[in-house]
């Protein structure tokens, strides 16, 4: 006859004391994982409550107010209307209420995004080759380079605005520099222009392109460099084959970095534009602030909102798709 196999069990049966303390252990196991969650979860709440406060909150108050119609003085009569987003691709016409297209709004928004995108590009082609300096250095310079990288930073944006309008006004050093050497008899007008705008925002924004760039740089391992240089690569192929593709991760991340904030720049081309360049901000700025059309400008905002998640969802779904095909690959 067959001896009955003594599994856990049968002897957790035969011995009520193994039981219980395997019921202990469980508790106290469960126990620990509450107490794991609580503690996540308070250490949580102050970040919570602070998105949610000076996030969600004020999002949620621009969502209702553009649904609203304009106060007489400003502020908002809560009567729903969609005259906000009406507002934004027609016209009325001031005798028979009928609805007529124009395109001011999209040129500003147009031009806002072709701006940004200049700038965007400026801060790449400037700040690629500076983060591969930088990366390219001893370990024990790396920090003094990154240093002068932030220096910028210690100042505010408004004062660093003005030093730029200083050096590209009609009277500034650039011009002075070109008439003191002879290249130009009468001053070059940069300002209030298009280019100075983008000369701005270059400037302004070129940190957040080179501290990602330098990033990914920084984990490049160079022996793969070298070897290509063996294999008789030349500078190009090996820009191309090599380090662009180990950098892309700081290229995308900067060009969002720099892209997004120069979307709503409202200083730079506040100054620099002389309010004659209008961007979004400034569009966004002019409705809560004289226009006194609180739900355009806040449709305005949502507007903007719209484009950059609809840009990042579309960036989203073609990395995930290109992580698919490099995997089936």
């Amino acid at each position: 006859m067959a001896k009955p196999v003594d599994t856990t069990e049968s002897r957790a049966a035969r011995s009520p004391q193994s039981a219980a303390a395997r019921q202990r252990l469980e508790k106290t196991t469960a126990d620990l994982l509450r107490r794991s969650r609580n503690t996540r979860l308070m250490l949580l709440t102050p970040a919570i409550a602070t998105i949610l406060l000076f996030g969600i909150t004020p999002l949620f108050i621009i969502l209702v107010y553009s649904f609203l119609e304009p106060g007489s003085y400003g502020g908002v009569t809560w009567n729903f209307s969609l005259e906000a987003y009406i507002q934004f691709l027609f016209e009325r016409d001031i005798f028979d209420d009928t609805l007529v297209f124009h395109t001011s709004y999209l040129q500003i928004y147009g031009r806002s995004v072709g701006l940004a995108l200049i700038a965007t590009l400026g801060t790449l082609v400037i700040g690629f080759p500076t983060a591969y300096f930088i990366a390219t250095k001893p370990r024990e310079q790396r920090n003094f380079w990154l240093f002068l990288v932030t220096l910028p930073f210690w100042t505010n944006l408004l004062i660093r605005t003005y030093a730029m309008l200083l050096i590209i006004r009609d009277e500034g050093v650039i011009n002075h520099g070109l008439q003191g050497v002879g290249l130009i008899e009468q001053p070059i007008n940069i300002l209030y222009t298009d280019f100075a705008v983008c000369m701005g925002l270059i400037y302004s924004y070129l940190p957040f392109m080179v501290l990602p760039l330098y990033a990914s740089l920084e984990k490049l391992d160079f022996r793969l460099v070298e070897a290509a240089y063996d294999l008789y690569a030349n500078r190009f192929m090996v820009l191309r084959r090599i380090i662009i593709p180990m950098a892309k991760p700081g290229i995308i991340a900067g060009c969002i970095l720099v892209f997004i904030p120069g979307l709503g720049a409202y200083i730079t081309p506040e100054l620099l534009g002389g309010g004659k360049k209008l961007m979004i901000g400034n569009l966004i700025a002019i409705q809560f602030g004289s226009s006194r059309n609180w739900p355009f400008g806040s449709a305005a905002a949502l507007i903007l909102m719209t484009i950059v998640m609809v840009a990042l969802l579309i960036y989203l779904k073609n990395a995930k798709q290109g992580q698919g095909a490099g995997g089936h690959g």
